[in-house]
């Protein structure tokens, strides 16, 4: 199979969702010559497409109060410094889109920055994109990082989805953005978010942090993949004999919500939400309320029953450490942005959910585009010197290559990624079982794995939801108490001691270490468990 791509760019972007298109926007308007390539199509794959993102959007003289008040519910883990940050580049980037994007108008006739509408929000990245004169190409899922002797990242390699065929790409600094890890939890967008990147920068020595805060869930009907959850802040909850549940009003209540479901089934209704909003659904999120017309429901007036469905590091927290103001990971070249950075510096222990989470994307792209595209133009060169593929799992079994069961594989490692009793509720004990299960599975697919052709990505993406599962699960028995989303029914107490991050790594042997929070001089006891 001969390769039919060959490239050199000054800055490769990989991934082509929110936070790609902003690192793209931000290396290309600091003067690299950018490509990008995506697993999908840019400008529709990601979360952001299917949805309708909010955007962490507060006015100067508002600042203080927020970032304090968010800093709190970081549990003594997220700086302020960074709030502020994301919270100015945002207000002072979201409004350049506007040559492409049409903003809602508020009641007063007021431009509306804070809520946008997803598919036309990328709709409108991808043609600044365009226009920047980005390189873009579409299907081209990465597979693996090159790299330099030194260990300095040199670009990537990866296959082209229509046929299978190989590229490569060297640049002078690659920016990774390919999303989180919703281990195929049928989350609306994030079928093809399946922790491609961290694994790509595991290889050459990247460390992750923060992983144990990747156990977020959205409400969402039965059997759908409808995860838009504004509308569940104005919902009631029955269990099946129509008797109505305490579980308080969104959109911090998946604990109870759980708890209800693990005892049986559980029907909601949104009555509660007033008649003002209902016509407003559609013109927010033109989707939402496809699954109940499908099936024949009023969700205003019918009860319908709900399921959790997990968000993984998408709406969690966990990803590659963020080694520098830059958005470095710990890897020379290597940047990152996104869901597939940890969001730590600036939600701490608890879900910055959407808008927060979007702000984040937004800026964190930015500055990884504009500091890649430093970074090549400062070493003065793009593709210099020999470098080596990094791809282990998936791509180059150890042993001898064997037919092994992708679907089997996915599914067993849903059960402790996914399911509410092991996710939601974690002890020791069932952590250890877990990771011994999840240990077996990796040791099996370094060993025999190999696939052909296209098959190789899907063996590349089963290879990429174990290596995440395993980080996952280490960090949350490594974490031995309760603080923020990550709940230990074993260890109920969050302990002042444990206020650090814990940084992680390694592939054949998952380690973990404590981080120390840079200038945290909020004390951890002051904050609820």
């Amino acid at each position: 199979m001969s390769e039919t791509v060959s490239l050199q760019a000054d800055v490769l972007v990989i991934g082509g969702g929110m936070a790609g298109a902003w690192a793209a926007l931000g290396a290309a308007r600091a003067g690299a010559q950018v490509v990008l390539v995506d697993k999908g199509y840019c400008g529709t794959s990601g979360v952001t497409a299917t949805a309708g993102p909010g955007h962490w959007w507060v006015p100067p003289e508002q600042r203080e109060a927020a970032v304090s008040q968010r800093a709190r519910l970081g549990l003594g883990l997220a700086e302020p410094g960074w709030m502020h940050r994301i919270l100015d580049t945002t207000w002072r980037h979201l409004p350049t889109i506007g040559t492409h994007y049409r903003f809602g108008v508020d009641a007063q006739g007021r431009q509306v920055y804070r809520a946008l509408r997803g598919p036309e929000y990328m709709r409108a990245l991808r043609a600044l994109v365009e226009a920047a004169g980005v390189q873009l190409f579409d299907h081209h899922p990465a597979l693996e990082l090159l790299r330099h002797a030194d260990g300095a990242v040199a670009g990537a390699a990866g296959l082209r989805r229509p046929d299978g065929q190989p590229w490569t790409i060297r640049a002078g600094a690659v920016v990774l953005a390919t999303g989180g890890c919703a281990f195929r939890s049928k989350l609306l967008g994030a079928d093809n978010n399946t922790g491609d990147g961290l694994l790509m920068a595991a290889e050459v020595g990247a460390e992750l942090s923060g992983m144990e805060f990747s156990n977020a869930y959205t409400v969402a009907p039965i059997r759908s993949s409808m995860t838009r959850a504004m509308s569940y802040v104005f919902a009631r909850y029955f269990d099946q004999a129509g008797r109505e549940l305490d579980i308080p009003p969104g959109p911090n209540n998946t604990r109870e919500i759980a708890t209800a479901l693990l005892k049986g089934p559980v029907f909601c209704s949104l009555d509660r939400m007033p008649d003002d909003l209902r016509p407003l659904l559609t013109r927010i999120s033109p989707n939402v309320m496809l699954p109940f017309t499908r099936h024949g429901i009023d969700p205003f007036r019918d009860r319908f029953e709900i399921q959790l469905r997990g968000e993984g590091t998408v709406r969690g927290i966990g990803g590659l450490r963020v080694a520098s103001a830059d958005c470095e990971t710990s890897v020379r070249n290597l940047f990152v942005a996104g869901d597939t950075a940890s969001r730590e510096p600036v939600a701490g222990a608890l879900s910055g959910g959407g808008n927060v989470n979007s702000a984040w994307a937004l800026s964190s792209g930015l500055w990884a585009g504009a500091a890649a595209a430093r970074r090549s133009q400062q070493a003065g060169q793009r593709a210099e010197g020999a470098a080596e593929r990094a791809g282990q799992a998936g791509l180059r079994p150890r042993l001898q290559a064997l037919g092994l069961d992708s679907a089997a594989s996915v599914q067993r490692l849903q059960r402790p990624m996914l399911d509410l009793d092991l996710n939601m509720f974690r002890d020791a004990a069932a952590l250890q079982r877990s990771l011994a299960g999840l240990d077996d599975d990796w040791q099996s697919w370094c060993d025999h794995a190999q696939g052909q052709g296209i098959g190789v990505l899907r063996q590349r993406e089963t290879a990429a939801m174990l290596a995440t599962a395993r980080w996952c699960t280490a960090a949350a028995l490594a974490r031995d108490e309760s603080r923020g989303m990550h709940q230990r029914t074993d260890r109920p107490e969050m302990h002042a001691g444990a206020a650090h991050r814990l940084t992680l790594g390694g592939l054949d042997r998952v380690w973990t270490r404590p981080h120390p929070v840079p200038g945290n001089a909020v004390a951890a006891t002051s904050f609820p468990a």
